[in-house]
């Protein structure tokens, strides 16, 4: 691991984390995602949210690549510094920064499984959400590797349904 820039659990793969900074305004989001996708990058994860300034956004990108792809995601990060509406990029590669996922997790339960996922729940310090008559939902925040613990640890018992809202990230340090 190199942070910014992971192995896949696929040995062909690598995970790279851009943080871009951008004018808050309609169609961004969609312009940056084409960038990525004229190139048959594949993003695994994009989120906006505006910043301490209203009118600029931060938008974090996973994007997961082939090995042979890494020199074409520097030259899309290269094009998307040069687009009018980019403040900053900056591709999170060899960098140490401080990332968050959060996920919301439906899962099936019975009086025989509910112990056991409340205490799945109680590791990964998950917090309990929501709570039907077959079913429990919870919420986590966390680092990809966490999350996708806890989704793994949860699959044998039903999930019912999810959804995680994509990476978040920013550079450890004053920068």
């Amino acid at each position: 691991f190199e942070h910014g820039r992971q192995r896949s659990q696929r040995s062909d793969r690598v995970k790279h984390t851009i943080s871009a900074l951008v004018e808050n305004r309609p169609g961004v989001l969609a312009d940056m995602a084409q960038a990525f996708s004229k190139d048959a990058v594949n993003i695994t994860s994009i989120s906006c949210g505006e910043t301490e300034k209203p009118h600029v956004s931060r938008m974090v990108i996973r994007v997961d690549a082939k090995d042979e792809q890494d020199e074409q995601v520097r030259r899309i990060t290269e094009t998307v510094a040069s687009m009018d509406f980019v403040i900053k990029v900056d591709d999170l590669s060899r960098k140490e920064f401080v990332d968050r996922e959060l996920v919301l997790v439906k899962v099936a339960m019975d009086n025989e499984s509910a112990t056991r996922i409340m205490q799945v729940f109680e590791v990964f310090r998950a917090n309990v959400v929501g709570m039907g008559r077959e079913t429990i939902t919870v919420e986590m925040t966390g680092d990809e590797e966490r999350v996708e613990g806890l989704i793994k640890m949860l699959e044998p018992y039903g999930i019912k349904s999810m959804c995680r809202t994509g990476l978040i990230a920013l550079k450890r340090g004053d920068e």
